[in-house]
């Protein structure tokens, strides 16, 4: 059996593969966490006994190396979000692959492959909260967002977004953890800084849309 595949603050993990594609680098290392057999392929390749198992739900060849295998499961993602037809089959509106992924796509991959089991994932809008509402969709992130159920956050400048990141649970303190694709990095997403709009994260700073688990999802 593949040991799981965990992810706390400070750790390193893999670096998105083009200027596209965080959403997908985000939804893969969301699948890794809760995927042992899934993050055993991208780490080290199929293991045997495993490939049928892994390949008839990844789709891509068994490339040499582990960013090679990170990036054709990354198109393979894009292709699923931006697609007419997305995860699991869900009819969705397609999007340019230019333009990131969208939160749609993001919601329909996530609860496909990227969550346990039985989560039911739905989009929230955050860019014209107040401070008392990013205060609210903070403590919120912090109740829904434990293992099994990462979220996607999408992140700005005052007029579009432009990054994605993957919000995991925190470790140490009460403070989120969040996977940062530009850089590979697990890294700190602290309140005061999500409040004030000064993330300071791969250049952006507003926070725009989440892509969390459900209120009424089960458990």
């Amino acid at each position: 059996m593949a040991a799981p595949f965990r992810l706390v603050a400070g750790d390193y993990a893999p670096v998105q593969q083009s200027s596209t594609t965080c959403g997908s680098a985000s939804l893969t290392v969301a699948r890794m966490l809760v995927n042992p057999a899934f993050a055993a392929w991208i780490r080290d390749g199929i293991p045997k006994g495993a490939r049928d198992d892994v390949m008839s739900r990844a789709f891509v060849p068994d490339a040499g190396t582990a960013r090679q295998r990170f990036a054709a499961y990354e198109q393979v993602v894009a292709g699923r979000t931006n697609g007419l037809v997305g995860a699991g089959g869900s009819l969705q509106l397609p999007w340019p692959r230019a333009l990131g992924t969208p939160p749609w796509g993001a919601r329909h991959e996530i609860e496909f492959g990227a969550a346990a089991p039985g989560a039911a994932y739905e989009v929230t809008w955050l860019r014209h909260r107040g401070r008392a509402g990013l205060e609210r969709a903070y403590a919120a992130l912090l109740a829904r967002v434990r293992d099994g159920r990462p979220a996607l956050l999408y992140i700005g400048n005052p007029r579009l977004p432009r990054h994605v990141l993957l919000v995991m649970p925190p470790t140490a303190d009460q403070d989120l953890d969040v996977y940062e694709p530009s850089i590979g990095r697990v890294v700190d997403l602290p309140r005061q800084a999500f409040v004030d709009r000064r993330l300071r994260l791969a250049g952006w700073d507003v926070p725009w849309a989440v892509v969390w688990a459900a209120v009424d999802s089960d458990s």
